[in-house]
């Protein structure tokens, strides 16, 4: 990571720290030791490791994705990619920062920079339409649970509603961009040339000739994905729905652990709306947002009491664990590259 990387995730985590004290602070009280002393640590093990397993089902994705357009990509440098991924994440708003990562790795890979950003948009693209349609789903069979859950929150639906609008027009606009790629470029174009205007580009043109040469780039992959990779995407919405699907469970696992009830569905509402929540670029790795967010919304199910304890275990998983696992990542990354360097010498 660069030494600005390593300020942002700096920041990341003292946000986090400082949101995750304040929780603590207004939810700890005299009931949360009795409500400590049920914890079944078995179930907060299974949670640790239903995320690893997440993460499996990412890395298999990745696999499947890139061997359906011919490249072989062992899954051990798939799954090392994920993690590597998964830390340059944790600074970046909208987790934005783990693609290039996850490009480069698969380009390391031996799959071409265009193939390999192709696999890595088409991952973007699965993940918009996985949420869409378990959102969909949550308002359509779990009408009940999500009126709950939305009635404390006057915003909710609307920001729900506006996001899968997002989602359906990013979905559209791909599609069309994959049958009209010189509308692209000149989209593309005019939006470089419209900020050049005001800020002052250095080296627009080469900036636009990188645009013709990364949009055909992108294309010709695309254009694989659909002609000769569809196996890969099939296998990919498989694995998008099993990582998101496990991901949400973490939580009800996490609650039984801290001996509450499930709570399933409510849950699996909840942890729909927060995975949108964090797809919006607000904190770098969403710290911050991420635990004021679950303890607004499970506070409506879950006692105050045990709340911010839940909360804290939560992203002690899904990102504090991210950061160490990716940092691992990064360290066999690094000894890679020294290797390859030293038998060039």
């Amino acid at each position: 990571m660069k030494r600005s990387q390593w300020k942002w995730l700096l920041v990341s985590i003292s946000f986090s720290v400082l949101v995750l004290a304040g929780v603590l602070y207004f939810t700890v009280d005299e009931m949360t030791i009795e409500y400590l002393s049920r914890v079944n640590p078995l179930y907060l093990a299974l949670a640790a490791l239903l995320h690893i397993v997440s993460l499996v089902f990412w890395a298999l994705r990745i696999q499947l994705m890139s061997r359906s357009l011919g490249y072989r990509v062992g899954f051990l440098h798939s799954f090392n990619l994920v993690l590597a991924n998964m830390l340059v994440a944790a600074v970046t708003p909208s987790q934005a920062g783990g693609e290039p990562v996850r490009v480069h790795e698969l380009y390391r890979a031996n799959v071409p920079v265009g193939d390999a950003t192709a696999v890595v948009v088409m991952e973007r693209i699965l993940d918009g339409v996985a949420l869409g349609a378990l959102g969909a789903f949550a308002m359509l069979f779990l009408g009940r649970y999500w009126s709950s859950i939305s009635s404390g929150f006057s915003g909710l639906s609307l920001i729900m509603y506006a996001t899968w609008i997002f989602v359906t027009l990013f979905v559209l606009i791909f599609v069309y961009s994959v049958k009209n790629p010189d509308h692209l470029k000149r989209a593309l174009k005019w939006m470089s040339r419209w900020i050049d205007r005001r800020w002052r580009l250095k080296r627009l043109e080469s900036l636009l000739d990188a645009i013709d040469r990364e949009v055909d780039n992108f294309n010709a992959g695309l254009v694989k994905f659909v002609n000769h990779g569809r196996s890969g995407l099939v296998w990919g919405m498989f694995f998008t729905l099993l990582f998101w699907l496990s991901e949400f469970a973490i939580a009800s696992l996490l609650l039984v652990g801290l001996g509450q009830p499930a709570f399933f569905v409510e849950s699996f509402v909840v942890q729909l709306v927060l995975a949108v929540i964090m797809m919006i670029p607000l904190t770098p790795g969403s710290s911050g947002v991420a635990e004021l967010g679950a303890t607004s919304l499970y506070s409506l199910f879950v006692p105050s009491s045990i709340v911010g304890i839940f909360v804290l275990l939560w992203r002690l998983i899904l990102y504090y664990l991210n950061i160490l696992l990716g940092l691992l990542s990064s360290l066999i990354i690094v000894r890679r590259e020294i290797l390859a360097r030293a038998k060039k010498q």
